[in-house]
């Protein structure tokens, strides 16, 4: 059987996967280039809500429970019908060692995807590889990879990047079940402390006078 070798003439930056953690000083080393820039990539993120029960109301309202990780699905082709040597050896072993836990980390290496302006950093959650070209010895040439990348980004990250200003206008919050007044507070301003101030605001007195259903105003922090 012929191979027909593609051609790999590329023009601008080539996409690539980066370990940014564990700390890797040889730059070569830590770079997986993918050979073939994509044709495109798709970005996917979602949030969870809560229904909150309230007898009479046709649509429950909902209250914003927490946000979902981002995540990053791409598919490369890598190739080297040009050399005739192994495409697993060269490329997609270094990509799937991306799965396995680092001996130091104990977990599996933070990377980031690149090209040109794109940057995505997170971890490899899933990856399906597709062989799609061999010798007449069977040496695999061609192999298209199916990659996700889920999001990583520190508690540290996550915190500096949130407003600690308190809002601009009023609010309102409807309680939940098993909600508390601290749990409250540190969800309308990021501050657990304020929780007195919050239910003085809305004239209660007895933090127990708590009910799944009530609606709190939230107002601006003087």
């Amino acid at each position: 059987m012929s191979v027909t070798p593609l051609s790999f003439a590329s023009n601008g930056a080539l996409a690539r996967l980066e370990i940014i953690r564990p700390v890797i000083a040889d730059e070569r080393a830590r770079r997986i280039p993918l050979r073939f820039n994509p044709t495109d990539y798709k970005l996917s993120k979602s949030n969870t809500f809560a229904e909150i029960t309230i007898p009479g109301l046709e649509a429950p309202p909902l209250q914003y429970v927490r946000g979902g990780s981002e995540t990053l699905t791409v598919q490369a082709l890598v190739d080297t019908s040009d050399t005739l040597t192994s495409v697993r050896s060269t490329y997609v072993d270094a990509v799937r060692g991306l799965m396995r836990p680092d001996s130091k980390e104990h977990a599996p290496p933070i990377v980031r995807f690149v090209w040109d302006e794109a940057v995505f950093t997170g971890v490899l959650e899933k990856l399906d590889v597709n062989y799609v070209l061999f010798t007449k010895d069977g040496v695999p040439l061609r192999a298209q990879l199916d990659l996700t990348l889920k999001e990583y980004r520190t508690a540290a990250q996550q915190v500096a990047d949130t407003p600690r200003s308190s809002p601009t206008v009023e609010k309102s919050y409807v309680v939940r079940r098993g909600d508390t007044w601290p749990g409250i507070a540190f969800a309308v301003y990021r501050r657990a402390d304020v929780w007195r101030q919050l239910a003085l605001a809305n004239g209660i007195s007895d933090p127990r006078d708590l009910r799944p259903g009530l609606v709190l105003t939230v107002p601006r922090l003087p």
